[in-house]
Parts: C-alpha cells; sequence; structure tokens
C-alpha cells in the first residue's frame, strides 16, 4: 500500500505529458471554462489595481484618503468620504486702499554742527552732558579767558590815552580858530592843528577796533552751541589745550528734532508724487524697523531730489518727522512705506484668496449650490492684506482663502472656519487620547479594566503613572492622557 500511494502521484503527473491531446467534447469544454474562469479572474484583477489607483493618486476637487483623515478630524479637514473639499471664504468688501511703496531708507540729522574752539586756549569746563538735547546760544564749554581779559584791557587803555590825545586836540584846534579871527597865529599853525585832530580820530577808531576784537576773543572762551539738537560724546577732556584747528572739536550736535528720511523710490512715481507735492497735499511716510512689522514714527514727504540715478532708475526722497520722542538716530536704517496716492470705495478681497495661473490672475468663488467657480481679475494695491482688484465680482460675493490648492471648475466644497495655525487640532488630539486609553484598557486584566472605568479621570492618569513599571511599555500610557 505505501508503494501504490506513493506511485499513483507519479502516474497521474505523467498522464498528460505521455498522453496526446484529443479531441473529445468533454476535454474541450473544460478547457474552455477554465480560460473563461482565468479570463474573468484577470478581468477582476484588474479592474480594481485600476479603482484602487484611481481612488489613491490626486485630483483636482479631490483629496486622497490617509489614515489621518479617516478619523473624525481627518474627514472633515480633507473631505472624508463626502467627497467635498473643505475651504475657507472671506466676502468681497468695497473700501478705501492705500497705494504704497517700500523702500529702504536712511535717517539723517536735519542739521549737524561740529562745535569747535575758535581761539586756543586751555578747556576748563564742560557745561552739557552727552546725549541731552540743548538749545542755540546754550553754554557748552569754557575755556580760560585771563590772557584774552588781560589783552582787552590793554587794548582798552591805549584807546582811552588816544580819546584824550584827540579831546586836546579839538580843544586847541578852537582856540586856534578864535585866534586866527583876530589875526593873532598864522593859518599855517590852524590847518597844522587841524591835520592832528584827524591824526587822533583816526587813531581813536583804530584803538577802537582793536577793543572789539579783544573783546570779541574773550567772548570765545564761552562756547556755545550754534544750531538746537542733540550733543554726542565729547571729544575732549578737561585741561587739554583746545585749538580752531582740532578735527574732531569738542563735541558733534546733530538736529533730530525734526529728523530727516532719505530713500529712493522707482523714477515712475515721479510724476504722481511732485502733483501732490505742488498742490500741497501731505504725502504720509511710515518708518519701521529693519523687518517692518514695527512702526517707529509717522511724518511726511518735504521735497525729491532734482535729478533721477540712471544706474538704478530711481529718484530720491526726503521725508520729515516730528521725533519728539527721539525715537530715531542718524544714519539708522529703517523700512519706509510711502503712501503715494489713495483709492476711495474699490472692490477688495483678502491677498490669500488671488492666485495666478495659466489664464492669468483669478479667484474661485464659492456659488449659491457650494459649487466653485473662477473669476478672472485684475490685481491692484495691496494695504494690509487686502487687494484691490477688478472683475467680474458683486459686493457680498464670497471667495476662497484657504484650501483652494484642490478645487478645481465646479468642484463642491464645504466652508468651515479658517484653522488656526498656532493652535493645535482639538478634535485629532481628542482622537489620540481615546485610542490611547482604549489600547491600555485592552491589555489590562478585565477586573482591573473594569475598575479603571468607574474611576475619574484624574484617578485614573495616577494609576497608570503608578503602574507604568509594570504594564511595560505597550501598557505605558500615551498622549495627553498620560500628562
Amino acid at each position: 500500500m505505501i508503494k501504490t500511494a506513493s506511485n499513483k502521484p507519479a502516474a497521474q503527473h505523467q498522464r498528460p505529458v505521455a498522453s496526446p491531446p484529443t479531441n473529445s467534447s468533454g476535454q474541450v469544454s473544460r478547457r474552455v471554462l477554465f480560460i473563461t474562469l482565468t479570463a474573468a479572474i484577470a478581468l477582476a484583477a484588474g479592474l480594481w489595481f485600476w479603482k484602487s489607483q484611481s481612488t489613491d493618486a490626486p485630483q483636482a476637487g479631490a483629496v486622497p484618503k490617509t489614515g489621518a483623515g479617516s478619523g473624525p478630524s481627518g474627514s472633515r479637514r480633507f473631505g472624508g468620504g463626502s467627497g467635498l473639499q473643505p475651504v475657507s471664504v472671506q466676502a468681497v468688501q468695497r473700501q478705501t486702499v492705500r497705494v504704497m511703496v517700500s523702500a529702504i531708507g536712511t535717517m539723517t540729522a536735519f542739521n549737524t554742527a561740529t562745535v569747535r574752539a575758535q581761539i586756543s586756549g586751555v578747556l576748563q569746563q564742560l557745561d552739557f552732558k552727552e546725549g541731552q538735547q540743548v538749545k542755540a546760544g546754550q553754554l557748552l564749554a569754557q575755556i580760560d579767558p585771563r590772557a584774552f581779559q588781560a589783552a582787552l584791557s590793554q587794548v582798552e587803555g591805549t584807546l582811552a590815552r588816544d580819546k584824550a590825545q584827540l579831546q586836546g586836540a579839538r580843544i586847541d584846534l578852537l582856540r586856534y580858530q578864535d585866534l586866527l579871527a583876530k589875526d593873532g597865529i598864522p593859518k599855517q599853525q590852524l590847518d597844522t592843528q587841524v591835520a592832528l585832530v584827524g591824526q587822533l580820530e583816526g587813531t581813536v577808531k583804530a584803538d577802537q577796533g582793536a577793543v572789539d576784537s579783544a573783546r570779541l576773543q574773550l567772548t570765545y572762551t564761552r562756547v556755545v552751541a550754534p544750531i538746537s539738537g542733540r550733543v554726542g560724546l565729547k571729544q575732549v577732556d578737561l585741561g587739554n589745550v583746545v585749538q580752531p584747528s582740532d578735527a574732531n572739536g569738542i563735541v558733534i550736535i546733530n538736529q533730530t528734532r525734526p529728523i530727516t528720511l532719505v530713500f529712493a523710490v522707482p523714477s515712475v512715481n515721479v510724476p504722481l508724487l511732485t502733483s501732490r507735492l505742488r498742490k500741497g497735499q501731505a504725502i504720509p511716510v511710515q518708518a519701521l524697523d529693519r523687518n517692518g512689522k514695527t512702526q517707529l514714527a509717522l511724518g511726511q514727504v518735504a521735497t525729491l531730489d532734482n535729478a533721477i540715478d540712471p544706474s538704478t532708475d530711481t529718484i530720491k526722497v526726503k521725508a520729515i518727522f516730528p521725533n519728539a520722542d527721539d525715537a530715531l538716530f542718524p544714519n539708522q536704517a529703517v523700512s519706509v512705506m510711502l503712501q503715494i496716492d489713495t483709492l476711495k470705495d474699490v472692490l477688495a478681497v483678502p491677498q490669500a484668496a488671488v492666485l495666478r495661473g495659466a489664464q492669468g490672475f483669478y479667484v474661485y468663488v464659492v456659488n449659491a449650490d457650494k459649487t466653485v467657480s473662477t473669476r478672472v481679475v485684475t490685481p491692484g494695491p495691496v494695504d494690509r492684506n487686502w487687494m484691490a482688484i477688478e472683475g467680474p465680482l458683486q459686493v457680498g460675493d464670497t471667495v476662497v482663502i484657504d484650501g483652494s490648492d484642490r478645487l478645481r471648475e465646479g468642484g463642491k466644497v464645504e466652508v468651515i472656519a479658517a484653522k488656526d495655525p498656532t493652535k493645535p487640532d482639538a478634535s485629532a488630539s481628542q482622537e489620540g487620547e481615546r485610542s490611547g486609553r482604549q489600547r491600555r484598557m485592552e491589555n489590562l486584566p478585565p477586573e482591573v479594566a473594569a475598575k479603571l472605568k468607574n474611576m475619574s479621570p484624574d484617578e485614573r492618569r495616577a494609576w497608570f503613572k503608578e503602574h507604568r513599571g509594570e504594564l511595560g511599555q505597550s501598557a505605558s500610557p500615551a498622549g495627553p492622557a498620560a500628562q
């Protein structure tokens, strides 16, 4: 029996090879049936493969299903089984849009003065604090005045002497004139006295000039502020000899109230800027920090340069800022927002709603039947994330601002609130917490699981923390429930 059992399969295996094909009706029917079944199986497999490929491939207006999108939160975010694309929308509005030009500029002092000594002498005192605001004419420093006071006294004495001589010559002249009328002296003596009086008058004038010069030199010992502004750091210390030739002087004053801003804008804006300046209209200018987020000050355009730079096709613009709080400093680099015009009562949509494609710029409009259609628009200026547009839109039309990357013409959508990227998905977090809790409960004995179900959430977390080592890695709490 063992030999027969072992040889029977061999005989059956060799039978199809040894026997020639026949044309009997039974064998033909079985072959046709086998071929038919094979073709049906191949067709079903191909159909299944085609359907799976078409389902997995991303299409316009449809989102592939993933594990993250199979839950409640995922089905809402990625369309789920309903086939609706979730989008966020915003209504078209009419509002005022500012036409802004951005640039980079440098703050410059309204006036700058290097305070130098006008005479040579020893610096005795400094009457300012570094960084303080000073007014024109305010005392800043004192130079030793003693030598200049002595020189003034000397020339004043010479002046007094010469004035006395002049006074005596004039008295003699009057006597000579009386004597000449009585023929008491010759006329030549009178002429000589007249000449002497003129000579002494010239001497007195020269002496007066010397006195004025010495007095001026004495005033130079008091160094005063030539302009109002903010003083910088001192350039010389007390006790040093200062001279007019000192390159750094005593201190530098920058007038920062007001302060100016110089920046360049494209030359295409020149006609509008000159027109508004000619009419006396204020052109607002914002000075922002380097990131362009925080406004430092608000001013207005003062004037334009007299020529366009041909290498950059730009023109320099000077703006003035009051700078009462001293927030701006000379040579400070700032971002600039120049408002060259204002468009009133224009159609505007969020900037995120405007897309660009083969047909140009367009937006997706949500229709009443929850389908979307494209509208080609002409974009305009952007102001605070709102863009002025021209196109076939009406006030109140809802345009898609988020979720448009998977839309197509005529696709159906589901309007949802815009997702805040700074906040976690609450539904996903809750789903993860429930899944983690369920896995941990399944790994516990039935009597322990029943006991845990009767506990409060805080007691359950405490229990898992206490028995974490006993449960092992598979039963360790995960997600927010374990915190």
